[in-house]
């Protein structure tokens, strides 16, 4: 988190939240190149209201494993790394964007849940194809695949 954003303790929650979108695939492609789009607006205005910005969750994993190189035996770098070399995962996470809010990548469920009202009518209308909500509790994570996991 960037300093003077919220703790879960100030939030009065033990977890924080990220938004996330799908866009349909000619909108992730202009958003991904931050171009113009005719259907881009109506989510343009929102995040800016919002102080947030998309992601792409395909170039956060690729910027990930450019970063990471060279840790070969660390079971995430592995995962991603495979992730993103897989074409149909590939296509998935061209239109998968993370939404940041106030620059960080996680945020109070205040902000959270207010993000998401704004952005709940889009859903459907022909640019965002998919909103969730995920949160910080392990518990809840994505577990990674057996042959990524190391040795017990």
């Amino acid at each position: 988190m960037t300093e003077g954003s919220a703790t879960p303790e100030a939030a009065g929650d033990a977890w924080l939240y990220q938004l996330r979108v799908d866009l349909a695939e000619g909108a992730a492609e202009a958003a991904r190149a931050d171009a113009e789009h005719p259907g881009l607006g109506p989510l343009r205005r929102i995040l800016a209201a919002h102080d947030a910005a998309l992601v792409c969750q395909y170039d956060a994993f690729a910027g990930y494993c450019a970063e990471a190189q060279g840790i070969e035996g660390y079971p995430l770098y592995a995962w991603t790394k495979a992730v993103i070399a897989d074409p149909a995962k590939e296509a998935k996470y061209l239109k998968s964007f993370s939404i940041h809010v106030g620059g960080d990548e996680v945020y109070a469920k205040e902000r959270a849940d207010a993000l998401e009202a704004a952005l709940r009518p889009l859903v459907g209308a022909g640019v965002v194809t998919r909103l969730a909500k995920h949160d910080t509790n392990p518990a809840n994570s994505p577990r990674m695949p057996e042959e990524y996991r190391p040795p017990s």
